[in-house]
């Protein structure tokens, strides 16, 4: 373990959509740096009750809890067994995200618009809401936010418009809040926002990576997230070229980027062959 492992050694962690993929290797990366306790939330019981069993026999106290973040009343309850069980969290990691993809005007408002909403954005906002007014009180030790987020917040992209939209919105949120805790002095609570181009999670199935920019891996992506997290860097972006893109996206003229993007980069046809995970 290093010095930065101390936002995890000892600590609950609260992981959102942690019953499998990037979801159960936080956990498994929680584990690894020493945390006490950790909370699985998911909207699957069944997986996140065996994922649970398993890493249970590492020693650490996992336990599983079915929770539908699109639910405001569910993560309160949720959060008030927690609670119960373990304590508050000093890790919570906003990883729970669905995807929906197409022309905005083929989405269905229920089930793709507000769905979408609702679990990459606004869950993790009432949940933050939940956690944090404790977090700030106990200033006994780091407290860490991590928040999954996307490349597609930073760029336009034909075809994933809402999730685009969720993703955008989750930005503006997570560094929003990280300077408002900063300005009010609470510096022992460090926001992460990671924003990740397109990982073989099975989410993006179909989706091509842009030139330059290949399909990252579960085990890669989180790496870079959770190195993040326990330095408190504000941002992290992976690949390099996220970083390329949003800036030659800052400079360009809007119609000198479309060229760009689409013609050079292939950002916008990235999702022309996007099926996703079935079910999902």
């Amino acid at each position: 373990m290093t010095t930065n492992d101390a936002a995890v050694r000892g600590a609950t962690v609260l992981i959102t959509g942690g019953a499998r993929g990037m979801g159960e290797l936080f956990a498994r990366r929680a584990i690894a740096g020493g945390a006490r306790a950790i909370a699985l939330w998911d909207i699957d019981e069944a997986a996140a009750t065996a994922l649970a069993a398993d890493l249970g026999r590492s020693g650490v106290d996992v336990r599983a809890y079915r929770v539908d973040v699109s639910q405001q009343a569910e993560i309160v309850a949720a959060l008030q067994r927690v609670r119960e069980d373990m304590g508050m969290p000093d890790v919570l990691v906003n990883n729970a995200g669905i995807v929906r993809a197409g022309v905005f005007w083929e989405n269905d408002p229920h089930r793709d618009i507000e769905a979408t909403m609702l679990v990459n954005t606004l869950a993790a906002m009432w949940l933050t809401r939940e956690v944090l007014p404790a977090m700030i009180a106990d200033t006994s030790r780091p407290k860490r936010i991590l928040n999954i987020a996307s490349a597609a917040g930073t760029l336009a992209n034909p075809n994933m418009s809402v999730y685009a939209a969720s993703k955008w919105a989750m930005i503006g949120w997570s560094d929003s809040m990280r300077l408002e805790l900063a300005r009010s002095g609470h510096r022992h609570v460090a926001v992460t926002t990671f924003c990740p181009s397109y990982i073989s999670t099975g989410m993006f199935a179909g989706a091509r990576g842009p030139l330059l920019t290949p399909i990252m891996t579960p085990r890669d992506a989180t790496h870079a997230a959770w190195q993040g997290m326990l330095r408190g860097t504000p941002m992290v972006l992976r690949p390099w070229t996220v970083k390329l893109a949003m800036a030659l996206r800052g400079i360009l003229p809007t119609r000198v980027w479309d060229v760009v993007g689409g013609r050079v980069f292939h950002v916008y046809s990235s999702m022309d062959h996007f099926t996703g995970r079935t079910g999902a």
